[in-house]
């Protein structure tokens, strides 16, 4: 049985390339040569073992060393970051004191900047000389101190600012006219506060850094000193400076004119227009009778022959009648004056009544623009003014005008009135010489 065993280990171990045994004697000497050639692969194996084992340990023995090694260092490292980490700690209260002084004056040049950024481009300046405020740009957003070189530049900036303020420059410049056209032409710039061109008024568009010729100018005595300026090579010339570099300009834009003024008092509005106009006509005619009529009169007070006027009609009637007693030609000669009467004294009477309807037309106008106004309140709040300014205007509009129908219309009344009762009175005055001239003609007969 072990004999059996053994021939079967024998057999697994024997490579299968070997020669086949055919003896005990050969399978035997063919184990023994296989177990001296395994002694002597396992004896290489061995001793490579040893020496790999070696230098791991070598390896091992390094890699320990540097280990400690490491350790040490981290150990220094650690101890040098604590010390810089105080040394920074001490640095930074140190920089905190001495920036006390520079960050104060970093928050002045920012604050400096944002207000001279402002001005400079709101600045009519800037239309002639463009993108010259980019130093202020940068200066009122950045973080970092600024140079010296930048702050020279912000000097220097606001420097040309104010010496730019008192010349009176010509030079080519962007405009866009009240057309809605882009032309290019030469420009007056009387400081920073107005800016001319062609005897035209111009308004500066800091949003595009160009003029514009805004819809409607001031008067033409302003604009006839704007082109004697324009004109001018030397010399004082008289000029209106807008304080407020452009903005009374636009107010003047939205201004409205006579005719706006007349449509913002609607139906009312016109109808003391009208009440004005006819006024007005009947004031002249009365102005030119009463003229003629007066000039006729004081002509006849110099004349003995009775003419075409109620003076002369008045000595006819005198006239017509030199045997009728006193009293009788008194009474024919008050009728004569009353006759006359009404062709002196006619439209006075109508030429009051529309003075005054007109300021009663202008309170009815007021009082419909107030409810206007309440009914605007009613439908959207009082959240939009503007919804309110059509019943404020109305009411505001037909008021003035009805004061100002009637305030002429009253003088013209007056003046009339008086001119009429002259007339009226120079005709009493002669009636009654003619009645005291025939009381005493007829005492005369009556003592011859």
């Amino acid at each position: 049985m072990n004999k059996l065993i053994l021939i079967s280990l024998v057999l697994f171990l024997t490579p299968t390339f070997a020669a086949e045994p055919t003896s005990l004697q050969e399978l035997l000497e063919q184990v023994k040569e296989d177990r001296a050639q395994e002694k002597e692969q396992l004896a290489i194996r061995e001793m490579k073992f040893k020496k790999a084992r070696h230098k791991q340990k070598q390896i091992l023995n390094a890699a320990l060393k540097k280990l400690e090694a490491d350790e040490k260092r981290s150990e220094s490292l650690r101890k040098s970051y604590a010390s810089y980490d105080q040394t920074i700690a001490r640095q930074n209260i140190v920089l905190k004191e001495k920036m006390g002084a520079l960050g104060e004056l970093d928050g002045i040049v920012k604050q400096i900047a944002g207000d001279l950024d402002v001005i400079i481009d709101t600045s009519i300046v800037s239309a002639q000389k463009p993108d010259r405020d980019k130093i202020l740009d940068i200066l009122s957003s950045r973080k970092e101190l600024p140079s010296l070189q930048e702050l020279e530049e912000l000097w220097i900036l606001a420097m040309d600012e104010m010496v730019e303020s008192g010349k009176v420059v010509t030079f080519k410049g962007k405009i866009i006219t009240a057309a809605g056209n882009e032309v290019e032409q030469e420009v007056t710039r009387i400081g920073v506060f107005n800016a001319v061109s062609n005897g035209q008024f111009l308004r500066n568009l800091p949003e595009t850094g160009k003029l514009i010729e805004p819809g409607r100018q001031p008067g033409d005595r302003f604009r006839n000193m704007a082109q004697d300026l324009e004109n001018a090579t030397s010399g004082i010339h008289a000029f209106p400076i807008d304080p407020t570099r452009g903005a009374m300009l636009a107010l003047l834009v939205q201004k409205p004119n006579m005719k706006e003024r007349i449509v913002q008092g609607g139906l009312i509005g016109y109808v003391i227009i009208i009440v004005g106009f006819i006024g007005v006509l009947i004031s002249l005619e009365r102005l030119i009778v009463l003229v003629l009529t007066g000039r006729k009169v004081k002509k006849q007070l110099k004349s003995r022959k009775p003419g075409d006027n109620p003076l002369g009609r008045i000595m006819q009637v005198y006239e017509a009648n030199p045997d009728v007693g006193t009293e009788t030609l008194g009474l024919k000669l008050d009728e004569a004056i009353l006759k006359e009467m009404p062709r002196i004294q006619r439209g006075l009477g109508a030429l009051a009544l529309l003075a005054a309807i007109s300021p009663l037309l202008g309170l009815l106008g007021t009082v419909t623009g107030i409810i206007e106004t309440f009914q605007s309140i009613t439908l959207y709040g009082t959240g939009d003014p503007r919804t309110m300014s059509g019943g404020i205007s109305q009411a505001l509009v037909t008021t003035v005008m009805g004061l100002l129908v009637a305030i002429p219309l009253l003088l013209f009344h007056s003046f009339l009135s008086s001119k009429s009762n002259t007339l009226v009175q120079i005709l009493d005055e002669k009636s009654t010489a003619f009645v005291a001239l025939l009381a005493e003609i007829n005492r005369l007969r009556n003592n011859a």
